[in-house]
């Protein structure tokens, strides 16, 4: 009898995720203003949902951009104060707004170079090293980043932090010994005002790599971008749910989404919106309609270029199903 129950909860869990898949649909996130010609990712919000901290790249040019919602509008993005200087990226801010974490390139004393990344193959990618730290914010003023500890940064490719209430943090960086882009996920807990080692997420397959965490403040789930598909495959997305100290079976998150090779997960403020990278476009269809040509061309300069934009989609059908039990 409860290998029966075992099966059915299987079933109704596969069939509450593939209905879920079939009602998201992404949308893109602020055309012409945040997603722009170039490629964006990692779009942290302010827990008001008025501030955004995201980053914006082309080639080797890569820095971390900061931008208000003003009477429902989003402004024009600024350089963040404690950017610009070195290869920042992936920022990701506390639930209740009081810091970001990025990862960046730059050196442990005023007057280094550029982090270079040590390959497990030996090799050294000049300048192209990240390790996450820590910035202070005060509204609108920023303090000096500082250096996160060992038990964070271990290697010169520790990249993609996501902070959880209680000041977890989770992240990636490659497992030793585990070969070029071998990367997983990992939780430094943060207790008694110190981040703790950090340990390996028990996720989905050994042999895969996971990439981008997304937690929820409560950890009750989580939102990455895996190759469990294969590894020559594109990544997809996938959502996986607290289970006693453990995580559920991680659920695709749908042919739809996974359209166009998605990555970089971020929770908007709602803590249901899933904001993503991806560089998907629009669907053309030949015969063009009168006119459509010029709104094509317009689109097509202002963002839709095949390059990394920023979308987003609602979370709430599995969140919903998960809390029905489905």
């Amino acid at each position: 009898m409860q290998r029966i129950r075992g099966v059915l909860l299987a079933v109704l869990a596969y069939s509450s995720a593939a209905a879920a898949a079939q009602t998201a649909t992404p949308e893109v996130f602020a055309p012409g203003v945040i997603s722009g010609p170039a490629s964006e990712d990692s779009a942290a919000f302010s827990p008001d949902g008025n501030t955004l901290v995201f980053d914006r790249s082309t080639g080797q040019n890569q820095i971390v951009l900061v931008t208000h919602r003003v009477h429902g509008q989003w402004q024009p993005p600024q350089i963040a104060p404690f950017s610009g200087r070195w290869l920042d990226h992936d920022p990701a801010m506390s639930p209740d707004g009081t810091f970001v974490v990025f990862s960046s390139n730059r050196p442990d004393t005023p007057d280094g170079k550029a982090l270079d990344a040590q390959l497990s193959n030996g090799k050294v990618s000049a300048g192209w090293g990240g390790r996450l730290w820590k910035v202070e914010r005060h509204g609108d003023r920023w303090d000096e980043p500082v250096l996160l500890p060992a038990t964070v940064n271990q290697g010169t490719r520790t990249y993609s932090p996501s902070i959880a209430a209680d000041g977890s943090l989770y992240f990636q960086r490659p497992v030793p010994g585990g070969g070029q882009g071998a990367f997983k996920l990992y939780r430094s807990v943060y207790r008694d005002g110190a981040y703790q080692e950090a340990e390996p997420l028990k996720l989905g397959n050994s042999d895969s790599h996971e990439l981008d965490p997304a937690v929820a403040p409560d950890q009750s789930f989580i939102v990455f971008d895996a190759n469990y598909a294969g590894k020559d495959d594109p990544d997809r997305l996938y959502i996986a749910f607290r289970d006693g100290d453990g995580w559920s079976k991680p659920i695709d998150l749908g042919d739809e989404i996974n359209r166009g090779s998605p990555w970089g997960s971020h929770l908007g403020a709602d803590h249901r919106t899933l904001y993503f990278s991806s560089p998907r476009t629009t669907r053309v269809v030949y015969p063009r309609a009168v006119g459509q040509a010029s709104q094509d061309l317009s689109r097509m300069q202002t963002w839709d270029n095949g390059n990394d934009n920023l979308w987003s989609v609602s979370l709430a059908p599995w969140l919903d199903a998960h809390a029905s039990g489905g």
